[in-house]
């Protein structure tokens, strides 16, 4: 009978959860992207991107009828009640996706990575057999945001704040990998913890 292993890979926006989830995939991980995963599930048609149409109108809308993340980012993340009502429609079928893609690599791959930055939100931990976090102080974090999205310090702050706080996050971890120094450094940490699961 095939053995295999499922990590949960998670860490707050900007802090560097993909340059990880990357290294993984190196390694020889099969990953499954929750943020691909959801948006997949908005594209234009889908029962979610009508449930968000509805819900926020058509200022949400790109000319080829795409969901602007963006503004819809901008819309949510300065709203709580905004936040619960996104997250009400597009979070069951998230998590379903990614059974369904779950049920599927394990058949085929032993070593499996969730990568979701809401895995502890969307309780995803029963999922998976190991839950690593990646840890990065809040100053770097919001400095990466701002840089990486192009939004003010202000709106960065607001989404890490929508955000479970990175304390919490680490209660979970069963592995905690430290992004607050180099790319190598970082590196170095995934390469010993894939080690320890061969």
């Amino acid at each position: 009978m095939r053995t295999f292993k499922v990590i949960g890979l998670t860490g707050g926006i900007a802090s560097g959860k993909s340059t990880v989830s990357n290294f993984l995939k190196q390694l020889g991980a099969y990953i499954i992207d929750a943020d691909i995963v959801s948006r997949h599930i908005i594209e234009p048609g889908s029962i979610a991107w009508r449930e968000i149409v509805e819900n926020f109108g058509d200022c949400i809308l790109k000319e080829d009828q795409k969901i602007n993340r963006k503004v819809l980012g901008d819309i949510v993340f300065s709203s709580e009640e905004k936040l619960l009502l996104l997250n009400s429609i597009t979070h069951p079928k998230i998590i379903k996706r990614i059974e369904e893609l779950l049920l599927e690599a394990k058949k085929t791959h032993d070593i499996i990575v969730i990568d979701a930055a809401l895995l502890i939100e969307l309780e995803m931990q029963d999922m998976v057999d190991e839950v690593w976090v990646v840890d990065i102080d809040t100053k770097t974090q919001l400095e990466r945001l701002s840089q990486r999205e192009g939004i003010t310090k202000e709106h960065a702050l607001n989404r890490v704040n929508a955000q479970l706080p990175n304390e919490k996050r680490l209660k979970h971890g069963d592995k905690i990998i430290d992004n607050n120094g180099t790319f190598e450094k970082t590196k170095q940490q995934v390469i010993q913890l894939w080690k320890e699961l061969r």
